[in-house]
């Protein structure tokens, strides 16, 4: 499946932080995919400056109409299914496990407010997003296949 990166529309240079901490994620979510359906890369995601991490924002910054379906999930909850170790795992699935670890630690440590948003009905875009200490919108994106 093709990866899809929805624009930001006016977005904004981001400034040295936020440059920073995309690198950051880019770098700890390299080679992680999420799986479902589909097999898809998890990305980046940096938005624009926002007042609150919530369905009418993230819609309002991946260019969506009010209408669109969206799923809120807790980002706990999100990461458990990816972090935990399982009896069968072997090693490269305990290293993606740990991997999965790292990225949800990192984006604890540099966002507030975490919130994860399944945006569609089948083929779904999934943004793990927080905002950052500039109150820009940021975390990750993938996506999923769900019939």
């Amino acid at each position: 499946m093709a990866r899809r990166k929805k624009k930001i529309k006016n977005a904004k240079k981001p400034d040295s932080n936020t440059d920073e901490l995309a690198k950051q994620i880019k770098k700890v979510s390299k080679g992680l995919y999420y799986i479902s359906e589909t097999d898809a890369e998890i990305f980046p995601f940096i938005g624009n400056k926002a007042e609150a991490v919530t369905v009418k924002e993230v819609l309002k910054q991946t260019e969506r109409v009010a209408e669109t379906p969206v799923e809120e999930r807790d980002f706990t909850e999100f990461f458990t299914h990816l972090t935990q170790i399982q009896d069968w795992f072997g090693e490269e699935e305990m290293a993606m496990a740990q991997k999965f670890s790292d990225l949800k630690d990192l984006l604890e440590k540099n966002l507030k407010d975490l919130k994860v948003f399944k945006v569609g009905k089948i083929q779904l875009d999934i943004y793990v997003v927080g905002l950052n200490t500039e109150n820009n919108l940021m975390g990750i994106q993938t996506e999923a296949v769900e019939t």
